[in-house]
Protein backbone atom coordinates (compact mmCIF):
# COMPACT_ATOMS: atom_id res chain seq x y z
CA UNK A 1 0.00 0.00 0.00
CA UNK A 2 1.60 3.18 -1.25
CA UNK A 3 2.42 6.28 1.13
CA UNK A 4 1.49 9.54 1.01
CA UNK A 5 4.52 11.48 2.26
CA UNK A 6 4.19 14.35 4.73
CA UNK A 7 6.58 17.40 5.25
CA UNK A 8 8.03 15.69 8.59
CA UNK A 9 8.97 13.13 10.76
CA UNK A 10 9.91 13.21 14.51
CA UNK A 11 13.09 11.01 14.97
CA UNK A 12 14.76 11.18 18.45
CA UNK A 13 13.61 14.34 19.99
CA UNK A 14 13.38 16.36 16.43
CA UNK A 15 11.28 17.57 13.08
CA UNK A 16 12.84 16.14 10.31
CA UNK A 17 12.22 16.23 6.92
CA UNK A 18 10.53 13.41 5.39
CA UNK A 19 13.19 12.17 3.39
CA UNK A 20 16.02 12.68 5.90
CA UNK A 21 14.45 10.63 8.48
CA UNK A 22 16.72 7.88 8.13
CA UNK A 23 18.98 4.87 9.81
CA UNK A 24 22.30 2.84 9.35
CA UNK A 25 22.19 -0.38 7.80
CA UNK A 26 23.23 -1.88 10.68
CA UNK A 27 20.88 -0.97 12.73
CA UNK A 28 20.17 -3.91 15.44
CA UNK A 29 16.68 -3.62 14.82
CA UNK A 30 16.73 -4.03 10.80
CA UNK A 31 18.53 -7.16 11.24
CA UNK A 32 16.83 -8.78 14.62
CA UNK A 33 13.39 -7.54 14.33
CA UNK A 34 14.36 -5.80 17.75
CA UNK A 35 11.58 -3.26 18.01
CA UNK A 36 8.08 -2.06 19.12
CA UNK A 37 5.63 0.32 17.64
CA UNK A 38 2.00 1.69 17.60
CA UNK A 39 -0.54 2.93 15.23
CA UNK A 40 -3.15 5.76 16.11
CA UNK A 41 -5.49 7.34 13.63
CA UNK A 42 -6.44 11.23 14.02
CA UNK A 43 -9.46 11.81 12.96
CA UNK A 44 -11.40 15.44 11.65
CA UNK A 45 -13.88 16.65 14.26
CA UNK A 46 -16.02 19.64 14.29
CA UNK A 47 -13.30 21.04 16.72
CA UNK A 48 -10.56 20.48 15.03
CA UNK A 49 -7.97 16.83 14.23
CA UNK A 50 -7.94 14.64 17.54
CA UNK A 51 -6.46 11.82 17.63
CA UNK A 52 -7.83 8.27 18.90
CA UNK A 53 -7.13 6.61 22.31
CA UNK A 54 -4.03 8.32 22.18
CA UNK A 55 -2.95 7.36 25.96
CA UNK A 56 -3.85 3.97 25.76
CA UNK A 57 -1.93 3.73 22.77
CA UNK A 58 1.30 4.98 24.94
CA UNK A 59 0.72 2.69 27.64
CA UNK A 60 0.80 -0.07 25.51
CA UNK A 61 3.90 1.00 23.77
CA UNK A 62 5.51 1.20 27.15
CA UNK A 63 4.25 -1.96 27.91
CA UNK A 64 5.86 -3.65 24.88
CA UNK A 65 8.93 -1.92 25.33
CA UNK A 66 9.11 -3.52 28.72
CA UNK A 67 8.48 -6.77 27.94
CA UNK A 68 11.34 -6.68 25.22
CA UNK A 69 13.77 -4.94 28.15
CA UNK A 70 14.10 -1.71 25.62
CA UNK A 71 14.29 1.26 28.11
CA UNK A 72 12.50 4.19 26.21
CA UNK A 73 14.98 7.55 26.28
CA UNK A 74 11.14 9.72 26.50
CA UNK A 75 8.39 9.59 28.61
CA UNK A 76 5.30 9.10 28.29
CA UNK A 77 4.31 12.99 28.44
CA UNK A 78 7.06 13.68 25.98
CA UNK A 79 5.65 10.94 23.54
CA UNK A 80 2.14 12.26 23.91
CA UNK A 81 3.50 16.02 23.22
CA UNK A 82 5.75 14.95 20.44
CA UNK A 83 2.49 12.93 18.62
CA UNK A 84 0.57 16.48 18.65
CA UNK A 85 3.61 19.03 17.19
CA UNK A 86 4.49 16.27 14.68
CA UNK A 87 0.50 16.35 13.42
CA UNK A 88 0.00 20.14 13.83
CA UNK A 89 3.52 20.41 11.71
CA UNK A 90 2.02 18.23 8.73
CA UNK A 91 -1.19 19.99 8.89
CA UNK A 92 -3.48 16.83 9.12
CA UNK A 93 -6.78 17.18 9.27
CA UNK A 94 -6.90 13.22 9.30
CA UNK A 95 -4.16 10.87 9.91
CA UNK A 96 -2.67 7.60 10.60
CA UNK A 97 0.19 7.75 12.75
CA UNK A 98 3.20 4.65 13.67
CA UNK A 99 5.19 5.71 16.60
CA UNK A 100 7.92 3.26 16.59
CA UNK A 101 10.83 2.09 18.71
CA UNK A 102 13.96 -0.18 18.00
CA UNK A 103 17.44 -0.75 18.69
CA UNK A 104 19.98 1.41 16.81
CA UNK A 105 23.53 0.93 15.75
CA UNK A 106 26.06 -0.08 17.75
CA UNK A 107 26.71 -3.62 18.33
CA UNK A 108 25.85 -6.40 16.36
CA UNK A 109 24.93 -10.28 16.85
CA UNK A 110 21.43 -11.54 18.42
CA UNK A 111 22.92 -10.27 22.08
CA UNK A 112 21.23 -6.61 22.31
CA UNK A 113 23.02 -5.40 25.21
CA UNK A 114 24.29 -1.82 24.62
CA UNK A 115 22.26 -1.35 21.59
CA UNK A 116 20.82 2.46 21.89
CA UNK A 117 17.13 2.67 21.30
CA UNK A 118 16.12 5.25 18.77
CA UNK A 119 12.33 6.78 18.45
CA UNK A 120 10.73 8.15 15.62
CA UNK A 121 6.93 9.47 15.12
CA UNK A 122 5.63 9.52 11.28
CA UNK A 123 1.97 10.65 10.39
CA UNK A 124 0.80 10.68 7.17
CA UNK A 125 -3.05 10.44 5.47
CA UNK A 126 -3.92 6.74 4.75
CA UNK A 127 -7.42 5.94 3.96
CA UNK A 128 -9.27 2.35 4.05
CA UNK A 129 -7.11 -0.33 4.98
CA UNK A 130 -8.98 -3.10 3.41
CA UNK A 131 -10.11 -3.48 -0.13
CA UNK A 132 -14.47 -3.71 0.03
CA UNK A 133 -14.71 -2.20 3.85
CA UNK A 134 -18.39 -1.50 2.91
CA UNK A 135 -19.57 -4.47 2.02
CA UNK A 136 -17.37 -6.67 3.35
CA UNK A 137 -14.14 -8.68 3.01
CA UNK A 138 -13.24 -12.14 2.01
CA UNK A 139 -10.78 -14.35 4.29
CA UNK A 140 -9.48 -17.86 4.35
CA UNK A 141 -7.76 -19.55 6.97
CA UNK A 142 -4.08 -18.85 6.54
CA UNK A 143 -1.48 -22.55 6.77
CA UNK A 144 0.17 -20.59 8.73
CA UNK A 145 -0.13 -20.40 13.18
CA UNK A 146 -0.02 -17.46 14.79
CA UNK A 147 2.92 -16.72 17.24
CA UNK A 148 2.50 -18.71 20.38
CA UNK A 149 2.74 -17.08 23.40
CA UNK A 150 4.85 -19.58 24.87
CA UNK A 151 7.37 -18.60 22.04
CA UNK A 152 7.13 -14.77 21.29
CA UNK A 153 5.54 -12.16 24.01
CA UNK A 154 1.89 -11.64 21.64
CA UNK A 155 0.91 -8.86 24.24
CA UNK A 156 3.64 -7.03 22.97
CA UNK A 157 3.22 -5.47 19.70
CA UNK A 158 6.80 -5.62 18.78
CA UNK A 159 8.23 -5.55 15.00
CA UNK A 160 9.87 -8.84 14.48
CA UNK A 161 7.02 -11.30 14.96
CA UNK A 162 5.35 -9.59 12.37
CA UNK A 163 6.68 -11.98 9.66
CA UNK A 164 4.21 -13.98 10.97
CA UNK A 165 1.48 -11.44 9.93
CA UNK A 166 3.15 -10.95 6.47
CA UNK A 167 3.57 -14.15 5.48
CA UNK A 168 -0.36 -14.94 5.96
CA UNK A 169 -1.50 -11.86 4.46
CA UNK A 170 0.96 -12.64 1.14
CA UNK A 171 -0.75 -15.92 1.31
CA UNK A 172 -4.40 -14.79 1.52
CA UNK A 173 -3.72 -11.73 -1.00
CA UNK A 174 -2.22 -14.23 -4.06
CA UNK A 175 -5.15 -16.41 -3.23
CA UNK A 176 -7.13 -13.81 -4.58
CA UNK A 177 -8.75 -12.61 -0.69
CA UNK A 178 -8.82 -9.65 1.25
CA UNK A 179 -7.50 -10.95 4.49
CA UNK A 180 -6.08 -14.01 6.30
CA UNK A 181 -7.35 -15.66 9.93
CA UNK A 182 -4.66 -16.86 11.69
CA UNK A 183 -4.87 -20.42 14.69
CA UNK A 184 -2.80 -20.53 17.60
CA UNK A 185 -0.63 -23.58 17.78
CA UNK A 186 -3.60 -25.42 19.33
CA UNK A 187 -6.36 -24.61 16.63
CA UNK A 188 -8.06 -21.99 17.92
CA UNK A 189 -9.07 -19.07 16.18
CA UNK A 190 -6.90 -16.09 16.98
CA UNK A 191 -6.82 -13.31 14.99
CA UNK A 192 -6.36 -11.55 11.54
CA UNK A 193 -2.69 -10.39 10.64
CA UNK A 194 -3.56 -6.94 11.71
CA UNK A 195 -6.88 -7.09 13.27
CA UNK A 196 -9.32 -8.71 15.93
CA UNK A 197 -12.17 -10.63 15.41
CA UNK A 198 -15.89 -10.19 16.78
CA UNK A 199 -18.21 -13.24 15.68
CA UNK A 200 -22.09 -13.06 16.89
CA UNK A 201 -24.30 -15.95 17.30
CA UNK A 202 -27.74 -15.32 18.39
CA UNK A 203 -27.68 -11.76 20.62
CA UNK A 204 -24.21 -12.85 21.88
CA UNK A 205 -20.88 -11.28 20.31
CA UNK A 206 -17.90 -13.37 20.61
CA UNK A 207 -14.30 -12.63 20.42
CA UNK A 208 -10.88 -14.32 21.15
CA UNK A 209 -8.98 -14.10 24.01
CA UNK A 210 -5.27 -13.16 24.32
CA UNK A 211 -4.32 -16.22 25.45
CA UNK A 212 -5.05 -17.49 21.65
CA UNK A 213 -2.39 -15.77 20.68
CA UNK A 214 -4.41 -11.97 20.15
CA UNK A 215 -3.38 -8.94 20.49
CA UNK A 216 -4.96 -6.69 22.98
CA UNK A 217 -6.74 -4.30 20.76
CA UNK A 218 -7.53 -0.83 21.75
CA UNK A 219 -10.00 -0.85 18.79
CA UNK A 220 -11.37 -4.47 20.34
CA UNK A 221 -11.87 -2.65 23.59
CA UNK A 222 -13.50 0.49 22.36
CA UNK A 223 -15.83 -2.23 20.26
CA UNK A 224 -16.81 -4.04 23.50
CA UNK A 225 -17.56 -0.93 25.34
CA UNK A 226 -19.72 0.69 22.74
CA UNK A 227 -21.86 -2.86 22.08
CA UNK A 228 -21.97 -3.41 25.87
CA UNK A 229 -23.29 0.50 25.64
CA UNK A 230 -26.02 -0.59 23.43
CA UNK A 231 -27.04 -3.96 25.32
CA UNK A 232 -25.04 -6.50 23.14
CA UNK A 233 -23.57 -8.74 25.49
CA UNK A 234 -19.71 -9.35 24.31
CA UNK A 235 -17.87 -12.48 25.72
CA UNK A 236 -13.94 -13.18 25.12
CA UNK A 237 -13.48 -17.24 24.69
CA UNK A 238 -11.53 -19.61 22.61
CA UNK A 239 -13.56 -20.03 18.78
CA UNK A 240 -13.31 -22.64 16.51
CA UNK A 241 -12.76 -22.67 12.91
CA UNK A 242 -16.34 -23.53 12.30
CA UNK A 243 -17.24 -21.29 14.59
CA UNK A 244 -16.83 -18.67 11.85
CA UNK A 245 -18.47 -20.59 9.17
CA UNK A 246 -21.84 -20.48 11.46
CA UNK A 247 -21.65 -16.76 12.38
CA UNK A 248 -24.48 -14.66 11.93
CA UNK A 249 -22.57 -11.83 11.42
CA UNK A 250 -18.43 -11.72 11.89
CA UNK A 251 -16.29 -7.89 11.77
CA UNK A 252 -12.98 -7.12 12.02
CA UNK A 253 -11.46 -4.51 14.01
CA UNK A 254 -7.84 -2.68 14.25
CA UNK A 255 -6.62 0.91 14.46
CA UNK A 256 -6.25 1.02 10.66
CA UNK A 257 -9.32 -0.89 9.59
CA UNK A 258 -11.72 0.61 11.96
CA UNK A 259 -14.42 -1.66 11.51
CA UNK A 260 -14.64 -3.64 9.09
CA UNK A 261 -17.39 -6.31 8.17
CA UNK A 262 -16.68 -10.11 6.92
CA UNK A 263 -18.83 -11.37 4.21
CA UNK A 264 -17.50 -14.72 3.81
CA UNK A 265 -14.49 -17.03 5.28
CA UNK A 266 -13.05 -19.94 3.06
CA UNK A 267 -15.98 -19.55 0.71
CA UNK A 268 -18.41 -19.97 3.63
CA UNK A 269 -20.68 -16.82 2.24
CA UNK A 270 -21.54 -14.69 5.99
CA UNK A 271 -23.35 -11.90 3.91
CA UNK A 272 -24.22 -8.81 3.70
CA UNK A 273 -23.33 -6.35 7.09
CA UNK A 274 -25.54 -7.32 9.51
CA UNK A 275 -27.81 -5.05 11.89
CA UNK A 276 -25.15 -5.55 15.05
CA UNK A 277 -22.00 -4.60 12.81
CA UNK A 278 -24.05 -1.82 11.43
CA UNK A 279 -24.54 -0.69 14.63
CA UNK A 280 -21.49 -1.22 15.78
CA UNK A 281 -19.70 0.68 12.83
CA UNK A 282 -22.20 3.73 13.41
CA UNK A 283 -21.25 3.91 16.93
CA UNK A 284 -17.66 4.12 16.37
CA UNK A 285 -17.85 6.49 13.68
CA UNK A 286 -19.71 8.43 16.10
CA UNK A 287 -16.90 8.46 19.56
CA UNK A 288 -13.85 8.39 16.76
CA UNK A 289 -15.61 11.88 15.36
CA UNK A 290 -16.91 13.77 18.68
CA UNK A 291 -19.95 13.50 17.50
CA UNK A 292 -20.80 11.25 20.76
CA UNK A 293 -20.69 12.95 23.99
CA UNK A 294 -19.86 10.19 25.91
CA UNK A 295 -16.77 9.28 24.46
CA UNK A 296 -14.81 12.71 24.03
CA UNK A 297 -12.37 11.19 26.80
CA UNK A 298 -11.11 8.92 24.15
CA UNK A 299 -10.45 12.24 22.03
CA UNK A 300 -7.61 13.76 22.02
CA UNK A 301 -7.59 16.99 20.09
CA UNK A 302 -4.35 18.17 18.44
CA UNK A 303 -5.01 22.01 19.21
Amino acid sequence: MALTEAEYIWMDGALVPWHEAQIHVLSHGLHYGTGVFEGIRAYSTADGPALFRLDEHLDRLLRSAKMLRMTLPYRKEELREATLELVRANGHRSCYVRQLAHLGYGVMGVDPTGAPVQMSIASWEWGAYLDGADSGVRLMTSSWRRNDPSVVPTAAKATGPYLNSALAKLEAREAGYDEAVLLSTDGYVSECSGENIFVRRGDVLYTPPSSAGALEGITQDSVTTLATDLGITVQRENLLRSDLYSADEMFLCGTAAEVTPVRAVDNREIGEPGPVTRKIRDAFAAAMTGADERYRHWLTYVG
